[in-house]
Formats: structure tokens, sequence, C-alpha cells
């Protein structure tokens, strides 16, 4: 059975767009495009044989299906050549068992899919492995692209950088001047990309990025191409295999740029309309109040949406004021009964502390998600016996920095009711004790 899938307007203009042709936005209504798949032919297969045909192939050394979004190529880009794809078997991570922090918060069954147990250490990998091997594609199709580029906040550019690195095509990279964890930065570097360190904010970076794209031997690489969200809505279908194919009650994920959500709508509706799951999740959207523009339009029923200029947050990745992928979220939360929250610089800080101490050691951003959810239970909106997803999206190691800083108490504005400084104590067994028995009725009380 062939599959096909193309570009179409979001908004439902007539045309369809070659997925292999350089084009981003709708030309009749400027707005952006997605990826639409033959359903028709896709449900020419029965529900079980998918569910089968995705089982089968999960973690199987046969190139490139070990791979969590290849796995799906057939709902992903079902006609590129598979000697083209740029793999670094992202995906299959894993979805941990948050069971002592869930009992803090008084959940019985609160788990954490940790995305940024990944190639480059963050959930951008499932996308930049369907952009990257697109480009790759028209490549060898004849096609004079140059380089690839994005606006990146850290993530996207290290995703950009390792896989245009794995396939020998050339990066650029436009990062907020000063606004990147140095281990964010390094990666591009270290993958030999051109790394354009501009003095603006993220919205800057991508009105520029915007600018010089317009030259097509230079290709577009964040999200508004909707290319990486194929790769990302398999983290909808992955959940559910690791679920044996139960649907939760929530997902709960942090939002800047906006694809993401939208990224995961769509994977679960693909699965629900081609018969896999009976019922759809429900949806919650964090943001850092420092960037909260979707939260505020939240609060008009989503009847008023206004830019923001974000200011300085902890969780940069999502320090975004001005969205590109608004409307494509907003209809996302509205199909999915979706609600929208936000946490503050302590708030997020103190939580993402407070679920490290349960074993976990997530990024600013999941901490944005785990203060959502924290507020959500005191709400009573989501309850105690809900199966709840928490979306990780990258990892803790990229941001050592702060986490050094809140423990030791020199993170600007923050004093975290969470810090673990090491406690200076002399070679005296008797003291070494004293210490330990202090440490041990800590944590019996932090459980309590």
């Amino acid at each position: 059975m062939s599959y096909n899938a193309w570009f179409q307007c979001i908004n439902g203009c007539p045309g369809q767009y070659n997925l292999l042709e350089i084009i981003y936005r709708c030309p009749k209504c400027g707005d952006l495009l997605e990826v639409r798949h033959d359903i028709e032919a896709l449900s020419a297969r029965a529900a079980a044989a998918w569910i089968k045909l995705f089982d089968d192939r999960m973690r199987q050394n046969v190139y490139p299906y070990g791979s969590g979004v290849w796995a799906k190529k057939e709902w992903v880009i079902p006609f590129i050549d598979n000697e083209n794809i740029v793999s670094t078997c992202e995906g299959n991570t894993n979805l941990f068992w948050a069971n002592r922090y869930g009992k803090q918060l008084h959940l019985e069954d609160l788990w954490v899919k940790q995305c940024g147990n990944s190639h480059t250490g963050s959930f951008k990998d499932l996308g930049m492995t369907v952009l990257v091997s697109v480009v790759n594609q028209m490549i060898a199709n004849g096609e004079p692209i140059d380089a690839i580029a994005c606006a990146s906040t850290g993530d996207t550019s290290a995703a950009l950088a390792a896989y245009g690195a794995a396939a020998g095509i050339p990066t650029v990279v436009f990062l907020p001047r000063d606004k990147v964890s140095p281990a964010q930065l390094v990666q591009p570097l270290a993958n030999g990309a051109l790394v354009l360190s501009l003095d603006t904010d993220f919205d800057g970076c991508m009105a520029a990025v915007q600018e010089v794209t317009q030259h097509k031997r230079l290709y577009l690489a964040n999200s508004m191409n909707s290319l990486r969200i194929e790769g990302q809505k398999t983290i909808s279908v992955e959940i559910l295999q690791q679920f044996d194919w139960e649907v939760p009650d929530w997902i709960v994920l942090p939002g800047g740029n906006l694809g993401n959500v939208s990224a995961f709508g769509k994977g679960f509706l693909m699965m629900y309309d081609l018969g896999l799951i009976s019922k759809l999740p429900r949806i919650c959207v964090a943001q850092a109040e420092n960037a909260n523009p979707l939260y505020l339009s939240y609060l008009t029923n989503f009847e008023n949406f206004e830019p923001v200029t974000a200011k300085k947050t902890l969780a940069s990745a999502i320090q975004i004021g001005n969205p590109v992928s608004i409307r494509k979220a907003i209809a996302t939360l509205q199909r999915f009964k979706g609600v929208v929250e936000q946490a503050s610089e302590f708030e997020l800080a103190d939580e993402v502390a407070r679920a490290d101490r349960t074993g976990m050691f997530n990024c600013p951003h999941t901490g944005v998600a785990l203060a959502a959810l924290r507020k959500l239970v005191d709400k009573k909106i989501i309850r105690g016996h809900e199966r709840v997803v928490v979306i990780s999206t990258a990892h803790g190691l990229k941001f050592a920095d702060q986490k050094i800083a809140y423990h030791s108490g020199t993170l600007e504005g923050i004093h975290g009711s969470q810090q673990n400084r090491p406690v200076e104590v002399s070679a005296d067994p008797k003291k070494i004790s004293d210490a330990i028995s202090r440490y041990v009725e800590r944590v019996r009380l932090l459980d309590s």
C-alpha cells in the first residue's frame, strides 16, 4: 500500500503543496501550513494491524525503524527514501513512574515522559530528524540548498546542528545573546554550526531568520515549518505504546512557541481517526508567568490574543512573547478541552527541585509544567485518581549551573525551600553519624 502526505493551509484554503517544495506559509492567506495525510488510504489497514506494526518495530535494529519516530514512517513522511533518513535512534524515551512525587501531590497515577533522554538532550530531536531528512532528500533530488537555519533559545539549535552535522549539511543558528545556558551554547559550536549571537530576544531572532530564509537556498527549520510537528507528534503514539494503548486522562506540557501542543494533538487525533483509540486526553499547556501570552488569552476564553514582551525567565526555552503556532495551539486546546496555567519564577524553581528529590533531574521548563500540575490538583481540576503524564522537554544537565545556583542560594531573586548544600563536617565518626541521622529524619519528613 502506498501512502501520501502534503502541505495544506490550516485555514482550509484550496491547494496542496509537495512536502519537498520550499514553502512555509499559505500563498493565498499567508497563514501557516500543516502536513495532511491520506487518511482514507491509511484506514485501509486495520487499527489492530497498525498497533502490531508499530509494536513490532519498537527498538528493532533494522534502520531506520529502531527510531521512535521512523517506526511510524507511514504516519510521518511515507515516501522518503530510507537512505536519506538522518536518524540518531531518537525517541523511545523513558516513561518515568513518578510514584513518590505523585504521592506528595496526592496523585495515584503520575508519569513523566523523559523526552530529554535523547541524542542532544531534548524533545527537539524528534522534529529535527524529520526536517533534516526531508532536506537531505531534497538535496539528493537536486534541490540547490546551501544550509539550514533556525532561531533558537537553545534546544532547537542543538538538534539542528547535530542532525545537520550527521547529514553533512551546513547549519546556521540565530541565538539571543547571553540568554542561552553554556551547555546549550556549546552544542551547536561543537557540531560545527555557524552560531550568530544576536543582540535581541528570541522573537527578534525569529524575525531575522524568517527574513533571511526568504532566499530559498537557506532552508527554515523553525516550528512554523510543520515538518517538525510530524516528528513531535509521535510522542503521543509512543506514550500509548508504553501504556499498552490505554489513553491517559491528562497531558501536561510547557509551552513557548507552541508547536508541541499542536503536535501532541495531531498525534492523538490520528490515532482516534484511525480507530486505535476511542477517547482523547485533556491537555494543559503551562507557561512561565514572565512569558505568558497564551495564558492571558485563555483568561478571555481565547477571544483575544495579544503578543507580550517576554521577560527574563529561568525557563529560557519558553521565553517567547509572540508564539508562531498560536492559532494551531488554541485550536488544539479547544478540541481537547484544554486548560492553560502559569508558574512564577519561584514556583518553577522550587517545583523542579522538589521533583529532583524524588529521583528526577529535569529542566526548568519541566518545572513550569510540574508547578502548573500542582496548581491544577489544588484547584481540583485534576483529580487524584486520574492518570497524568507530564512532558519533560529537556535534560537537567543542560541547566546544571542553574541547579547549582539554586542549591547554593545564589540564584537571583529565588530563596528556594528545597536547597541542599554540602554539609561540612570533621572526620569525627560521631559528628558524621549525627549528620547522617539529621539527614535521614529530613527525608522521612519529606514523605510524611
